[in-house]
């Protein structure tokens, strides 16, 4: 009798484990996934401390999430849990016991990610996720796996990533668990910059819970990786602008807070004598405004970047104070986040009445205290009393919205100086004349090193920087080239991003021709978050041996000076296909306000328009012609393309209304035309 109950207890117990193997997601994020197997080799970081290991080979703690540098996070809470989000393009994990991997041709990665737009491409649709392994200059970036759009659904997902740990060809150890002999940079937990495996391209991505594991370890991608659907939600209106003026009493859809910590008082003649005016000022710390009738939208909508645009007095009496958002709603379930310190206005007393913006990424109308209505960022004011006249409020839309792509604040700057002269707007170097006037070349070194020689025609040697391309150097071959802004010559790195100019004097290699070097990488900022920008492949300009010093001339519409792999300030970084010799680089920021306005210091090294050769008949002749310019072209001929020798048309051009024109005689020879300045 007491045997029948063992076997079937024993029959049950099979029958549960071989169910859970079976199981699809999704799968609930309050504990792990069903389809886990606790004997496999895991370490696991989680934000709130809310899962706990099912076996002993799990190790908690073994794995962090960086912050710094190219791969900065933020703590913030969303979704009822707390979880680190990428403020940068990367996200950084570092191993402690990373030799684990040595032997494992895959390694599982097992995120709870937070479905919002970071889980996608700019377009809203699949992408691939990348991951870098391996350290300088050893480095191999892997595609672990895509995420369908339905993982964008406002909830937390479990997200599993399956990554190649490939040989590295150097000495036949794989990229993850190991070092190569020539490590470079901070390779502490045996990848790039002091960590482990790196998401690559993943700006706002918000995590929960990161684990590393052995193939099979959290079961497999097709089964985890599948979402329930968002809360349904009214479709975002076709709104975008929110504002109150104190001064005039004029609201549109806006309102002054005044309840619980955030009660206010007003007063009348704030500012100075030639511009007085009735402001609000707060009782307390804060100041936080509502907007009535869900009239940019409901919480429940997709969060997303705020421009809030506010005037207020800098008063004399308060200088080194700060003021500016302080909270700000991640979601529509109580999820908060704090704006950075360092980026609140600091009053300098000028006695006038300042007009700046900031821009938060991903804000929830939810709002902070905003009781019956929608709101944005709350506002602190904790070191003075700080009078605000004027208040905007701006949703920045995205997608398909009929909004999408419109900055209805787009005349007020994060940083008010750039439409005065306090920051320099030009800056230079030339190897050839000693000349380091605001710039200079950049750190040599990793995958950008660099060498200082003489280059140029035989009539015309000059001191040039060039990459080390192919020089013998151990390691994958070096093509970057960078330049260092000296002494914030351009104005400091919290200036929004600028429109900059860049004439470059490069050497026109006759051995190089084909050749090809552009700026590549740069920072920027977007939608309040700042990232990579990079410059097309289109831009490059090649080389054609004329055996001449040359200018190239590019422009870059939003660069931030915080530099690609260079410190303390630098522009884009630059790539060439080979030793391209620079002897001279010079910048210039063209400002979108105030005196200097649109004006272009390097106009002067900006290429003449593309113009065309026309070839016809006329009178039985042969008939070029291309268009008067300011530049003087020359018309040559070759007979061959092969290997051309190109030698000037004799035939004088005759202008004929806005054309210059060459006539001919027609011949049963082949010949080649171009123009050439």
């Amino acid at each position: 009798m007491n045997a029948i109950p063992s076997l079937l207890v024993a029959l049950a117990t099979a029958s549960t484990c071989s169910f859970a193997w079976a199981q699809t997601g999704p799968f609930d994020p309050e504990q792990w996934p069903p389809t886990i197997d606790s004997t496999k080799a895991v370490h696991f970081f989680v934000a709130d401390s809310g899962l706990t290991p099912p076996g002993a080979a799990w190790l908690p703690n073994q794995l962090r999430i960086l912050t710094g540098g190219d791969h900065g996070t933020a703590d913030i809470t969303i979704g009822g849990h707390a979880a680190k989000k990428a403020t940068d393009n990367y996200l950084n994990v570092a191993d402690s016991l990373y030799t684990e991997w040595a032997d494992d041709e895959f390694i599982d990665i097992l995120v709870q990610a937070y479905g919002d737009d970071a889980l996608l491409s700019a377009e809203g649709q699949p992408r691939d996720f990348n991951f870098l392994t391996g350290v300088l200059p050893d480095i191999n970036d892997v595609v672990g796996g895509q995420i369908p759009a339905a993982a964008k659904n406002r909830k937390w997902n479990w997200i599993l990533f399956r990554v190649p740990n490939a040989i590295r060809p150097s000495d036949g150890a794989r990229y993850v668990g190991s070092l190569p002999p020539n490590p470079q940079g901070d390779s502490s937990a045996g990848g790039v910059n002091g960590g482990t495996i790196r998401f690559q391209t993943v700006p706002s991505l918000i995590v929960r819970v990161v684990a590393f594991g052995a193939q099979g370890a959290f079961g497999e991608p097709e089964a985890i990786n599948l979402f329930l659907p968002p809360d349904t939600c009214d479709p975002e209106p076709n709104t975008n602008l929110a504002s109150i003026d104190i001064n005039t009493g004029v609201a549109d859809h806006m309102v002054v807070l005044d309840d619980g910590d955030q009660t206010v008082f007003y007063q009348d003649n704030v500012g100075p004598a030639n511009d007085l005016r009735r402001a609000v000022g707060a009782n307390g710390s804060f100041l936080n405004f509502g907007i009535t009738g869900q009239y940019l939208g409901q919480p429940c909508n997709d969060p997303h970047a705020m421009k809030v645009c506010v005037e207020f007095y800098d008063d004399p009496g308060i200088v080194g104070a700060k003021f500016g958002p302080e909270a700000y709603a991640t979601d529509d379930q109580g999820g908060i986040a704090i704006y950075p310190e360092a980026q609140l206005h600091v009053m300098q007393g000028s006695g006038e009445w300042v007009r700046r913006s900031w821009t938060i990424p991903a804000v929830s109308l939810q709002g902070v205290n905003a009781g019956a209505y929608t709101g944005g960022p709350r506002f602190i004011t904790a070191d003075a009393l700080v009078f605000v006249s004027k208040v905007q409020l701006a949703v920045l839309r995205t997608g398909d919205h009929p909004l999408a792509g419109q900055d209805p604040l787009a005349d007020c700057y994060p940083d008010p100086n750039i439409c005065t002269d306090a920051y320099g707007r030009f800056a230079e170097f030339d190897l050839a004349q000693n000349l380091r006037a605001g710039l200079d070349v950049g750190s040599s070194g990793g995958d950008q090193e660099m060498i200082v020689e003489e280059a140029g025609p035989s009539t015309d040697r000059r001191l040039a920087v060039r990459a080390a391309r192919d020089d013998g150097t151990p390691g994958a071959p070096h093509q970057y080239l960078n330049f260092a802004i000296l002494n914030e010559a351009l104005g400091p790195s919290s200036q929004p991003s600028a429109h900059i100019a860049i004439c470059v004097t490069y050497y026109d290699n006759p051995e190089l021709v084909g050749s090809t070097f552009r700026p590549e990488a740069y920072r920027t900022e977007r939608n309040g978050l700042e990232t990579f920008g990079f410059v097309s492949d289109s831009a490059a300009v090649a080389l054609e041996g004329t055996d001449t010093w040359r200018t190239a001339y590019w422009e870059i519409p939003d660069v931030k000076f915080t530099g690609v792999n260079q410190a303390p300030q630098a522009a884009a970084r630059f790539l060439s296909t080979n030793k391209v010799h620079i002897a001279a680089v010079q910048y210039a920021v063209i400002r979108p306000c105030g005196p200097y306005a649109n004006v272009n210091l390097l106009e002067d090294c900006k290429p003449p328009e593309e113009i065309s050769l026309q070839v016809g008949l006329a009178a039985n002749q042969l008939q070029l012609t291309w268009p008067v310019t300011p530049e003087v072209y020359i018309l040559q001929e070759t007979n061959d393309l092969t290997d051309p020798e190109w030698s000037a048309v004799t035939a004088e051009p005759q202008q004929i209304n806005e054309n210059y024109t060459v006539q001919l005689p027609i011949s049963d020879i082949t010949r080649f035309f171009r123009l050439m300045r």
